[in-house]
């Protein structure tokens, strides 16, 4: 399973610069976790990698099926920044609903809404109305979201935004559980979100990728000196230093 980006050009406005210019990614497997400050592209990666947006060249695929098509959005899933909850609508209704809008039929959708539910820990709030979520509940919910119609990649961009560190551990704890299934590309603009346990790490600056290996490869750019516990901040530092960015 391959999700590929290959030489993307993307611009809000034509005649504003490129966000991202002939722009190239594969997206491995496992969790990845897209590390950059904010501005440096990588809502705009996701998006093209969602099929949200087109670029005004390159292709995005997923195992060669082309972005925009009935097959490409059933199998990739997308969670923005803000969830928005639907008033009117439960926990299990809404995971439903986003279930039928990506081609399942009502009872299929109905039905794998619990299990989704149950995956994220959230089967005990089924039937508490979107609203009445909390901000972490309603990001679990969006993961649910997506496992409902069984999608092969799962792209989250800045979903641990505004937890408190209980509430993101849970939601790693969840990633982690589901790596296994499908593949994760999570950004983020916080370092602690790595928490060492992610398999890959893609550094984004700019529109231009600094970095792109393992955790492991990522973590080798420590300093000697850094202080115990802050690793990846260390090698996130190092890392930006290195190509002349000011962090």
């Amino acid at each position: 399973m391959t999700l590929e980006l290959v030489s993307c050009t993307y611009s809000y406005r034509r005649r504003r610069p490129p966000i991202l210019e002939d722009f190239n990614y594969r997206l491995p497997s496992g969790l990845t976790i897209l590390l950059g400050p904010n501005g440096a592209g990588k809502s705009t990666l996701l998006k093209l990698a969602a099929s949200v947006t087109s670029p005004r060249s390159g292709t995005v695929t997923l195992d060669g099926t082309a972005a925009g098509t009935p097959a490409f959005r059933k199998a990739v899933a997308w969670m923005p920044q803000d969830i928005i909850p639907m008033p009117s609508l439960t926990a299990r209704e809404y995971v439903a609903y986003v279930g039928w809008l990506k081609g399942m039929n009502r009872s299929d959708a109905w039905q794998q809404a619990r299990r989704a539910l149950g995956r994220v820990k959230l089967a005990e709030k089924a039937g508490t109305r979107s609203s009445q979520l909390s901000g972490g509940q309603l990001r679990r919910v969006g993961v649910a979201a997506a496992l409902v119609h069984h999608a092969r990649v799962l792209l989250l961009d800045e979903p641990t935004a505004g937890m408190d560190p209980h509430q993101r551990r849970i939601f790693r704890d969840i990633l982690n559980s589901l790596t296994g299934e499908v593949r994760v590309l999570l950004s983020t603009h916080d370092v602690a979100d790595l928490a060492e346990e992610a398999d890959h790490v893609t550094v984004l600056h700019s529109g231009r990728i600094l970095h792109d290996g393992t955790t492991e490869a990522f973590l080798a750019h420590t300093p000697a000196d850094t202080v115990s516990g802050r690793a990846a901040e260390g090698a996130y530092t190092a890392l930006l230093g290195s190509h002349g960015v000011d962090y």
